[in-house]
């Protein structure tokens, strides 16, 4: 008995129609870990890779709202709890207008695998709301989120499920979710992370995915010959939260960050993201929810609307921070011609498989975000374990002590699981196979379940 991955991926794509982004998820981890099954036959039995690929459970559920001109709203919400072998689950809630149960599943499948490279016990789900919160008021988003939390309740808790934010879901939000939350179980506990300081939240958790990016970006380009980020371009597609703070860091080392973008276009910024125009950033999608076209015209910066930086932008490094399928094959080869040698992905699967491909095979190093971004999520579980103990820790001990702990070991488990033959390091096979190997171990120690 083999996996055969075309016959694998033709019963997942029948038994989930229309759903894309978790085909195209499901396609480069089951490509990734076939060999390495295949050669430990232990995990082709008791349906275990048929199982890795089922949610454990699905709840979908309506959202009904009432708008500021007391218009009632409906939206559709979702929670995909996905494996909970080695934890309780734990994942993003992400509110925005594309949301399909698709995305949610694809993003679900990826945390399983990003979860157990941080080395935590923490399960992998993902949910969310096909609400666009921008354009609405606090008090808007306000009654949306407790009608949200007025059906999750019912599915999640401390250990159980732990959400926490993803796009379209920042401080504002968690707080309107956890206060709705605290009020209908009528006990205060750790159910949700990034929350604020004030109520249980984790210092350092704000820089955790931009930092913890930068870290494992540091480590690839150490590893691979290339020095550090000393005078490097870094291109990059978001100004949001994880934008933001990873250009801190890579200011702090001595990088430039050339590019910054929103769904709307890109700006270009040759001599790189200055401190003040760093400070002006920050908020400014994060908080106000304003278009990048702000920021270009606030500092006389060139803007590219309706266009994405990756086909002209001259970069060192590419970090792609926005959205799945951000970045495809045509844009990955004219990257390279502009000079690229490595990247580092910041979103969960920003890159096309055609466009992983294609750095692939032009061997220069190309890290997945289930790798690269799982600074916040380990933060989340170092949140988590603050909750548990009614402990604080200095933003000291959870940035330069426990996080680059992490990353430093994910980088450390990537390099084991993926280096070829030749000497290339895979990132994909070995950030996919050391994340599998102790979901899967979990999984058949406790039996057909």
């Amino acid at each position: 008995m083999a996996l055969d991955v075309e016959k694998f991926m033709a019963k997942v794509i029948a038994d989930n129609p229309a759903e894309p982004e978790f085909h195209q998820a499901a396609q480069e981890i089951i490509a990734s870990l076939a060999p390495f099954v295949n050669a430990n036959p232990k995990y082709l039995k008791d349906g275990l890779m048929e199982r890795l690929v089922e949610p454990e459970r699905v709840v979908s559920f309506r959202v009904p709202w009432v708008d500021d001109q007391g218009n009632v709203q409906v939206n559709k919400g979702w929670r995909v709890q996905f494996n909970s072998a080695i934890g309780p689950y734990k994942g993003g809630l992400r509110f925005a207008p594309n949301v399909t149960q698709g995305t949610l599943k694809f993003l679900g499948f990826e945390q399983i695998f990003k979860n157990s490279l941080t080395g935590l016990p923490m399960g992998g789900g993902k949910g969310g709301a096909n609400f666009n919160g921008i354009g609405k008021s606090d008090a808007e988003v306000m009654r949306f989120c407790q009608a949200f939390m007025s059906e999750l309740f019912r599915h999640i808790g401390p250990d159980t499920d732990v959400p926490a934010g993803d796009i379209g879901v920042g401080g504002r939000e968690i707080g309107f979710l956890f206060g709705q939350y605290k009020k209908l179980v009528n006990r205060y506990e750790g159910v949700l992370t990034g929350k604020g300081l004030s109520f249980g939240g984790s210092l350092g958790r704000t820089e955790a995915t931009g930092y913890g990016v930068t870290m494992f970006a540091q480590h690839v380009l150490a590893k691979n010959g290339l020095g550090d980020f000393e005078g490097k371009k870094v291109a990059l597609s978001g100004a949001g939260n994880v934008g933001c703070y990873l250009i801190e860091k890579v200011n702090s080392l001595g990088g430039k960050c050339v590019s910054v973008a929103d769904p709307f276009g890109w700006v270009s910024v040759p001599d790189g993201v200055n401190d003040e125009q760093l400070e002006y950033l920050k908020p400014l999608w994060a908080v106000y929810r304003k278009p990048i076209k702000d920021f270009a015209d606030k500092f006389g910066l060139q803007y590219f609307e309706g266009q994405r930086c990756w086909s002209t932008v001259e970069c060192d490094v590419a970090i792609p921070t926005a959205c799945q399928n951000e970045l495809n094959g045509d844009e990955a080869k004219e990257l390279l011609k502009h000079g690229c040698k490595a990247v580092v992905e910041a979103a969960n699967m920003p890159c096309t498989l055609d466009a992983m491909k294609a750095f692939q095979d032009a061997k220069i190093p190309f890290a997945p975000g289930k790798a690269a971004n799982a600074g916040g999520v380990a933060v989340s579980g170092m949140e988590m374990s603050q909750n548990s103990e009614r402990l604080s820790w200095s933003k000291e001990e959870v940035l330069n002590d426990k996080l680059e702990g992490v990353m430093k070991n994910i980088h450390d488990t990537c390099v084991e699981y993926g280096t070829k033959a030749d000497g290339y390091i895979n990132y994909v096979d070995g950030a996919n196979i050391g994340g599998f190997v102790k979901v899967a171990d979990a999984m058949i120690s406790q039996g057909i379940v």
